[in-house]
């Protein structure tokens, strides 16, 4: 992640408003607000963060996206299926040897876990769901 946009994740993670404007993570930041633009592109492209309406304003605002990290995972795992697609071409390209072995651990490493991940977000979810309401002090 470039820089820009960590620090406009961390904005986002770590303030008190429900919903930020550019202008707002600029003061925050100590920017100008044309270079949060491209950050916060960035951040809602990963899913991370999302359009939110504001009745009275006219300023485009954004919030942190609900589910945020299974969203974010969930947009990673349609960059690993196309990783496997290449891999899979890869080992029916090479003969026996090295590379065929590497291949085909590689092959077999991301379609276990593409396989086991959903079970485990489904789960943290519904771990998560137990403890709603909660809050700290």
């Amino acid at each position: 992640m470039q820089r820009m946009a960590a620090r406009a994740l961390a904005a986002f993670l770590f303030s008190d408003k429900e919903s930020l404007t550019a202008g707002d993570l600029a003061e925050e930041l100590g920017v100008s607000a044309g270079s949060v633009s491209g950050a916060i592109k960035m951040v809602a492209q990963m899913g991370l963060i999302e359009r939110s309406f504001v009745a009275g304003s006219r300023r485009e605002h954004f919030r942190m996206r609900d589910n945020a990290w299974t969203t974010l995972y969930s947009r990673q795992h349609s960059i690993i299926d196309d990783v496997l697609s290449a891999v899979e071409r890869g080992v029916d390209a090479v003969g026996a040897g090295p590379a065929y072995g590497r291949l085909t651990y590689m092959r077999d490493f991301y379609t276990y876990l593409l396989n086991e991940v959903p079970a485990l977000v489904e789960r943290f979810e519904e771990q998560r769901s137990g403890r709603r309401g909660e809050s700290r002090p």
